[in-house]
């Protein structure tokens, strides 16, 4: 490919870029590389100060992938995959954002990201086949294509109590954690939530705070980490095994080598093997170990129970208070359905004298007020409160953003009921619009890195094809579409995952339609499917020169 503009026919003076992206994270760093490697112009845009993402706005203490440092990297260049030493075998996030910092320093991509700059709209021309994006500086630029790097988990769920602007303390949310570190040392402080940054930053908050209360709405499943020093020897295997491991990656469910798939359901296992399996995996530690016991927990209520019920003796072993470790059970889910954490001493906190946990399942919070909160008739007094509340997931950041094409239907209204995509990459109705591990596609239920970097592969190859064929436009067809969310759902449908009211279904967001948004038919499935549309001449896609 040369270097001269994107063609444009009458559209060549109004051209700014070829190409705008949303997004300064880890998705909008691989996707600037890519298409400067095609010799095409970008311009990234990210609201925050610097790149990094999600890892540079959740910086809250504790905070933790919970995917191995090994596999929660970028593979794209073999000399970063060894050159780069993790200190942890699960990275911190300020190790992650050093990573990421490296990558964009060592590759000179923040020369294409203008930061502290927030997109509010993006307009579609269908006549000159522009993009026209405007910031909240009041810029406009255009470009024949916009990709949405926006991220999946990038949108917090902001507090929305009544009584919240009379507190007269501090108050933090998990996802926007002040850069500088917060020190709650002597203080009594009050945390809103229990799941996965909750359930990080609980242990942490815990150990400074002259008292903790924890208000629980729903109890959530945690298995422990394990976390360490990163062994020497696992680590100079691992990185010798680079090329073969992330091939295999995507050869599995939730794109991570490393994990046999199991061959029997726990229901043919006696119960003293299924003991024995569980106990080994709960000592291993990880997500994927545990979910890889057995063939059938996240499609078989019965075998499901057997984990669950695992987990929950696991929590009453290990919390003195009966009582609360009732309350810690978790017993409206199956297991591995939300998103399944992993921690460092979360249950062992609650054996502390300086830690309360309140249900609020029933008596819901009433207020905050000028002291702290109110639940019932009974008042709590706080010197801080923390909002980790989660976010609008996979949908919020692009919904924020006014996106329309003239004459057409905005994206407000498209997904009005629910997303929709074809394959999670585009919107029909929204030509030259790409989405990263958008909607309907397995991002949020895969390792997050290999599954970016599979959609800007997919993206780049799709711009280079275009471009090759003098094609200036390419649009998912609306057939194609529906087909792809029907699947989504069918797959959806034929485990457990929509038993659980989780952030997956947009439950945790008044309002928000309850539909399944990843898709958990697995990677390998998913790259298969891709592949195979690509192989048919970008099946479901439609181009115009």
């Amino acid at each position: 490919m040369n270097n001269t503009r994107w063609p444009s026919a009458d559209a060549r003076s109004h051209l700014d870029a070829d190409v705008v992206v949303v997004g300064g994270g880890i998705a909008g760093l691989y996707l600037l590389y890519r298409l400067r490697g095609l010799g095409l112009e970008a311009l990234a845009f990210e609201a925050g100060s610097d790149v990094g993402g999600t890892w540079y706005w959740n910086r809250y203490p504790g905070c933790r992938c919970d995917v191995e440092s090994l596999e929660y990297s970028y593979s794209f260049a073999g000399d970063l995959q060894q050159e780069w030493k993790w200190p942890e075998r699960y990275g911190t996030q300020p190790e992650i954002l050093r990573y990421v910092n490296h990558v964009a320093d060592r590759f000179d991509l923040r020369r294409d990201i203008q930061f502290n700059t927030r997109v509010v709209s993006a307009l579609f021309n269908r006549e000159l086949k522009l993009w026209s994006v405007s910031t909240d500086r009041g810029e406009v630029i255009r470009a024949p294509f916009c990709v949405m790097a926006t991220g999946n988990l990038s949108t917090p769920n902001r507090p929305n109590f009544p009584g919240l602007e009379s507190f007269q303390g501090r108050w933090y949310h998990t996802g926007l954690w002040p850069h500088e570190g917060v020190d709650f040392t002597g203080l009594r402080v009050g945390i809103i939530g229990t799941g996965s940054s909750g359930i990080q930053s609980i242990p942490h908050i815990a150990s400074q705070a002259s008292h903790l209360y924890v208000f629980q709405r729903t109890a959530n499943f945690t298995l422990p980490a394990r976390n360490g020093p990163l062994d020497p020897v696992t680590e100079r295997r691992h990185k010798a095994e680079y090329p073969a491991r992330r091939k295999a990656a995507y050869e599995t469910p939730f794109g991570i080598s490393g994990y046999p798939p199991p061959t029997r359901s726990a229901l043919e296992a006696t119960g003293e093997e299924r003991q024995a399996i569980y106990e080994s995996k709960w000592a291993e530690g990880g997500q994927i170990s545990f979910l890889y016991a057995f063939n059938d927990l996240l499609v078989n209520q019965a075998s499901n129970d057997t984990a669950a019920e695992f987990v929950r003796e696991k929590i009453r072993r290990t919390v003195n208070d009966p009582v609360v470790a009732e309350l810690l059970a978790p017993k409206t889910h199956p297991i591995g359905t939300k998103r399944l954490i992993l921690d460092t001493n979360y249950y062992e906190t609650y054996n502390r004298d300086n830690v309360t946990l309140v249900d609020i399942s029933e008596s819901p919070i009433e207020e905050i007020t000028p002291e702290g909160l109110r639940v019932a008739s009974t008042n709590y007094t706080f010197d801080s409160i923390v909002f980790a509340t989660g976010f609008d997931a996979m949908t919020g950041a692009m919904l924020d953003i006014d996106i329309q094409v003239e004459g057409g239907a905005s994206m407000a209204d498209a997904w009005q009921h629910g997303p929709k995509t074809y394959l999670g990459l585009m919107v029909a109705g929204f030509p030259n619009l790409f989405t990263i591990t958008g909607p309907g596609s397995p991002g949020v239920k895969s390792q997050m890195i290999l599954s970016i970097e599979q959609h800007v592969d997919f993206i780049a190859a799709c711009l280079q094809h275009m471009r090759s064929r003098g094609m200036s436009q390419v649009e998912a067809e609306p057939a194609a579409e529906q087909a792809w969310v029907s699947h989504v759902k069918a797959v959806a449908e034929s485990t457990l995952y929509p038993r659980a009211d989780s952030w997956y279904m947009g439950a945790n967001i008044p309002g928000k339609p309850l539909v399944f948004m990843p898709y958990v038919g697995g990677v390998d499935a998913y790259k298969k499917e891709c592949d195979e549309v690509v192989a048919d001449g970008y099946k479901g896609f439609s181009f115009a020169s």
